[in-house]
């Protein structure tokens, strides 16, 4: 490795780092805008409409705190991630072609849309079905449900918080693609495996039963069908960007 390279990896790594600064110091700010949004959060989480009736405890000390600070991470993890975009993109954006550039920063607004969107259907589609389902098989079983509030809270988290990482599939494909990382050709041939990835996530998720599994899943699919057609949408443009390119360097020569 000569000097020049040596140089090169610095200066990366010191733009790295000068990114990952900027996002710790949003990350704080925004935990304290967390802060303040936490409990009215949690009371809306803890009595929405399918906890009616339902009586929640703390088992230990400190489980309210526990959710208290989770929440707190949470949202600002939520808050904050349209600068963690942002950044990734501002690191990642001298290697790209002007026209690549606009492009991949205009994602940034659709993450956050897709993020949400995600978390959403988590919440408001997910799971009142799967605690639907779970309380009436404890019925039938003639057991007396118990809810922990850290046991719930965990819940909510492992549903929503997945699907709105899920739903950012189309984006981060589109985004792979306009580097050049990925093909629609590569997301075909590697279908199958894609699926039975989804299923084993899906199963994670979702308690042993047939139809929460297939609402799990379904969506998953989908997006992974989207992803392969907004590919090739993306494989498209890059092969444009890398075509003019050539022809700029050319001419320059």
């Amino acid at each position: 490795m000569n000097d020049e390279e040596k140089r090169e990896i610095t200066e990366h790594l010191d733009e790295l780092r000068k990114r990952l600064l900027i996002v710790m110091y949003f990350f704080v700010a925004a935990m304290l805008v967390g802060f303040f949004l936490s409990k009215p959060l949690i009371y809306q989480m803890q009595n929405a409409p399918w906890t009616s009736g339902i009586q929640m405890h703390a088992f230990q000390v400190t489980d309210p705190l526990k959710i208290y600070l989770l929440v707190i991470v949470i949202i600002a993890f939520v808050i904050v991630l349209p600068v963690i975009m942002y950044q990734l993109w501002a690191f990642v954006s001298p290697g790209l072609h002007n026209n690549e550039r606009k492009l991949t920063l205009s994602y940034i607004p659709i993450v956050m849309v897709l993020m949400l969107g995600g978390m959403a259907f988590g919440y408001f589609i997910l799971v009142p079905y799967i605690i639907d389902f779970t309380f009436q098989l404890s019925d039938e079983m003639g057991i007396a449900t118990t809810i922990g509030i850290n046991q719930y809270f965990g819940f909510l988290f492992r549903t929503v918080i997945p699907f709105g990482l899920v739903f950012q599939m189309p984006i981060l494909v589109l985004f792979l693609t306009q580097l050049g990382i990925i093909t629609p050709m590569f997301l075909k041939k590697n279908r199958k495996y894609a699926y039975f990835i989804l299923l084993i996530f899906a199963a994670l998720i979702a308690p042993p039963d047939l139809m929460t599994h297939i609402m799990l899943t379904i969506p998953m699919i989908i997006l992974y069908e989207i992803s392969i057609y907004i590919s090739k949408i993306g494989y498209r443009r890059h092969l444009k960007a890398e075509q003019k390119a050539i022809e700029e360097s050319l001419d320059s020569d």
